[in-house]
C-alpha cells in the first residue's frame, strides 16, 4: 500500500492526525493542493495550537468542513506567529 503525500506548509510539517483526516475526502485534497503552502501552514498551525486534545480533534473536524466549503484560510485567527 503506497501512502499519498500531500502538500505542508512553510513553516509548519503536516501531522499524521491532520493528514489522515484530509485523505479521507478527496474534494478536500483538492483544495488543499490548491490552496498555497503558506495558506496550508496557518490550517496546520491553527489545528496544532490547541492544547487539549479534545480541542485539536475539534479544529480537524472543523478545517476539513471549512476547506470542502472552499475556505482557503482558518478564519476569526490572529494568523501563524511562527512565519
Amino acid at each position: 500500500m503506497t501512502k499519498k503525500e500531500i502538500g505542508g506548509g512553510v513553516v509548519h510539517k503536516l501531522p499524521s492526525d491532520l493528514q489522515k483526516a484530509l485523505l479521507s475526502d478527496p474534494k478536500i485534497v483538492t483544495v488543499w493542493e490548491d490552496i498555497t503552502p503558506l495558506a496550508r501552514n496557518e490550517w496546520i498551525c491553527w489545528v496544532t495550537s490547541g492544547k487539549k486534545t479534545e480541542t485539536r480533534s475539534i479544529r480537524i473536524e472543523k478545517a476539513l468542513s471549512k476547506l470542502k466549503g472552499g475556505m482557503r484560510r482558518p478564519c476569526c485567527w490572529a494568523g501563524c506567529m511562527h512565519r
